[in-house]
């Protein structure tokens, strides 16, 4: 039978290549309260983050052809 795709976390969570597959993610609480939090929080939430090694398998299974 076909899996199905997450669609929800497949347009948020994008899928390095190669062997050893990371999953990459923007950091969450950029919309605003923003000027409340000091400038190297702010930056910080400007790059990337690899998500957390226990939610690797939950996404896996969301994401079954990726």
């Amino acid at each position: 039978m076909k899996l199905k795709t997450h669609k929800a976390t497949a347009k948020k969570i994008r899928v390095t290549k190669g062997k050893k597959k990371k999953y990459i993610t923007r950091h969450a609480g950029q919309d605003h309260f923003n000027a409340r939090e000091d400038g190297n929080t702010t930056r910080n939430k400007r790059r990337n983050r690899t998500v957390k090694h226990v939610d690797e398998k939950n996404i896996r299974l969301m994401l079954p052809y990726s």
